[in-house]
C-alpha cells in the first residue's frame, strides 16, 4: 500500500506539489467506487481523500453537506465505505476524510484496523483537536496510519504547535474561515499561513478550502507542498460522472489541476 510520507517524498524529488482530491463516498453508488478512483488516478491525482457521509457536517458549504446527504439516502455507511474500498486496487494513497462522532461509534480501534485492512494509509478526523485526540492517535498508531490534523487562519501558536507534534503524514492548512466550498480565489494571506506552520515543522504542508482552479492549485504550489480540491471536483462528479459516461472530463479536468503543481 502506498503511503503518504514515500508519495509526498518522491514528489518532493521531483519538483513537483501534491494534487490531494476530495470526493464524497456514496454520492455515486459504491460499486462505482472503484472506477471513479481510477479515474482520477489517470488523471494525475496524487492523494486521494474519501469523505464519509455524517448528517451533520457543520464544516462544510452547501456543495459537500448536499452530496452527504445523497450519500446517505443512498445508505452509505462507513462500514459500506471501508468494504467498497478493500476490493479498489490503485497506487494513489488513500485517505478518509470525516466527523468524529461515527468513528467513536464504529470504535476507535476497530475503524482504525478496518481502515488499514482496506488500504486507507491516514485519516482527516475535521472536528477533533490534537489536545483531545490521544485514544484516536493510538488507535492510528496501533494501526499504523497516519493522523492528519488541521491548522485555521485563526489558530494560535499554542494550537500550531499542537498539530505539528501530533500530525503524521501532512498538516493540513485551511485557507480560510467558514467551510468548505469552490471559491474564484485563494486568500493571499494563504502565504502567512504556511509560513506560520513551517516555522513549526518540516512536515509536508498541503492546503485545502476554496481551490477550484488550476490557477489556485498553481498560487498555492508555489508555497505549500500540496493543493487539495474537494468541492470543485464533488460538483463535477455530480454533474458529469453519470455512471462513468462522463469519464473522459473528469480524467481532462483532474489534468489540467495537476499539471498546475508542476
Amino acid at each position: 500500500m502506498p503511503t503518504l510520507s514515500d508519495k509526498l517524498s518522491l514528489l518532493k524529488a521531483r519538483n513537483e506539489k501534491a494534487l490531494v482530491l476530495f470526493l464524497t463516498a456514496g454520492d455515486q453508488p459504491l460499486a462505482e467506487l472503484g472506477e471513479i478512483i481510477g479515474a482520477l488516478e489517470e488523471g494525475g491525482a496524487d492523494v486521494i481523500e474519501i469523505g464519509i457521509p455524517f448528517s451533520d457536517p457543520f464544516g462544510e458549504g452547501p456543495t459537500i453537506q448536499a452530496s452527504s446527504q445523497r450519500a446517505l439516502d443512498h445508505g452509505a455507511t462507513p462500514r459500506r465505505i471501508l468494504e467498497s474500498l478493500a476490493g479498489i486496487h490503485t497506487q494513489v494513497p488513500v485517505v478518509t476524510m470525516g466527523y468524529y462522532n461515527p468513528i467513536l461509534r464504529f470504535g476507535l480501534s476497530d475503524f482504525a484496523k478496518k481502515s488499514r485492512d482496506a488500504g486507507v494509509c491516514g485519516t482527516i478526523v475535521s472536528d477533533l483537536v490534537p489536545d483531545e485526540a490521544e485514544a484516536w492517535c493510538r488507535a492510528s498508531k496501533d494501526a499504523e496510519i497516519d493522523t492528519i490534523f488541521l491548522v485555521a487562519p485563526t489558530s494560535t501558536p499554542k494550537r500550531i504547535d499542537e498539530v505539528c507534534a501530533r500530525t503524521t503524514g501532512f498538516v493540513y492548512a485551511v485557507s480560510r474561515t467558514g467551510v468548505t466550498g469552490a471559491e474564484n480565489q485563494v486568500p493571499t494571506d494563504v502565504r502567512q499561513l504556511v509560513a506560520r506552520i513551517r516555522a513549526k515543522t518540516g512536515k509536508p504542508i498541503c492546503v485545502g478550502f476554496g481551490i477550484s482552479t488550476p490557477e489556485h492549485v498553481r498560487m498555492v504550489s508555489e508555497v505549500a507542498d500540496g493543493a487539495v480540491v474537494g468541492s470543485y471536483l464533488v460538483n463535477l462528479l455530480h454533474r458529469e460522472w453519470n455512471g462513468g459516461k462522463g469519464r473522459g472530463a473528469i480524467v481532462r479536468a483532474v489534468k489540467a489541476l495537476k499539471a498546475a503543481t508542476v
